[in-house]
């Protein structure tokens, strides 16, 4: 396999809590924790997980809007934690983020041609206005909107319409990569899926990757070739998209697929029945000891709650952080022979 565009290795962040009147940090967030992937080049990678998992969190590292309290990031073989002023440039030429809300990520006071001219002014893209236009026109162009919609402002948009003009904005500077964080969540069905074969058409357009960061795992299987499975700051399952719906092994993974909707009847009998116990995820200010799981886990035993599980590997590049990973591995594929 060739080297990935991206690489994350023991990614850590954590956010201090302060009280007081000397404002003391009595407490950190632990909103990533020691989390590890990569992506291929060309390839769509999933992150996948509740509200409040730490997904976001990971993504606005991976783009250096927050720095990392340890681990290492590697953008095409680039540490990232050695940018520099002059290095950081050519860094966000390569890499942008579509963001969840479009209506809070535009400035609601600036018209779309001043939106999308930004970046080009900032990273000297276009000699004069005249040529930013043209820029911009063919912009609108690429995400399937009339160039007229250039003198438009965002509250004039709707809210499918306002998600493509945040994606213009990041193919302004010509990246090769993009963290796309729930760019869907927020939009009706219908708008969802037109923006999911757009993405698809502009990766095979422009040959883009993606970090596609979803809490929908339908929405997930029918674009990614693999997944990161994340739970309170960790991942705890990562395989390919057919191991990870055709034999889920880690309980919250199970719990997971089966809180998704179906829509046919062979979706309906590879569904896990595994429920977790009912409970919300637990404060990142401090979790569980052991598994964090394991508060909601049906199957969990003494030694969950007190030590951390290791990776086992279950198959080909499907990686389960479970202490009965290799059990449930096992129930999985003796299932699927009954089938």
């Amino acid at each position: 396999m060739s080297e990935p565009v991206l690489k994350v290795e023991n990614l850590v962040k954590y956010f201090p809590v302060r009280s007081g009147l000397l404002h003391k940090i009595v407490a950190h967030v632990k909103a990533v924790d020691k989390v590890s992937f990569d992506v291929q080049k060309g390839e769509i990678f999933g992150l996948i997980g509740e509200s409040g998992s730490g997904k976001s969190t990971v993504a606005k590292t991976i783009v250096q809007i927050y720095n990392p309290t340890s681990g290492m990031i590697y953008f095409n073989g680039q540490n990232l934690s050695k940018l520099t002023k002059q290095t950081i440039g050519r860094f966000r030429h390569e890499v942008q983020m579509v963001f969840q809300d479009p209506k809070s990520s535009l400035n609601p006071r600036r018209s779309v041609m001043s939106i999308l001219e930004d970046p080009l002014i900032i990273h000297g893209i276009g000699k004069s206005r005249v040529e930013r236009k043209r820029i911009i026109h063919t912009l609108l162009g690429q995400v399937e909107m009339p160039s007229r919609y250039m003198y438009k402002y965002p509250s004039a948009l709707s809210g499918g319409e306002r998600q493509r003009i945040a994606i213009a904005r990041a193919l302004a500077v010509n990246p090769s990569f993009l963290v796309l964080d729930e760019p869907t969540s927020a939009l009706d069905v219908s708008v969802q899926a037109k923006l999911i074969n757009l993405f698809l058409r502009l990766k095979e357009k422009l040959a883009l990757s993606y970090l596609f960061i979803t809490h929908n795992l339908s929405l997930v299987r029918t674009i990614a070739a693999r997944a990161g499975v994340m739970y309170l700051g960790k991942i705890y399952e990562l395989g390919t998209m057919e191991m990870l719906f055709s034999h889920p092994v880690h309980p919250y993974t199970k719990t997971l697929i089966a809180a998704t909707p179906v829509v046919s009847k062979e979706e309906e009998r590879v569904k896990p029945r595994e429920m977790s116990k009912e409970g919300e995820i637990p404060s990142p200010v401090n979790p569980p000891s052991g598994c964090a799981f394991h508060p909601r886990c049906s199957i969990a035993e003494s030694r969950c709650s007190q030590a951390l599980p290791s990776p086992v590997k279950v198959g080909p590049g499907h990686l389960v952080w479970c202490h009965r990973a290799e059990e449930l591995a096992a129930r999985a594929e003796e299932l699927v022979v009954l089938e």
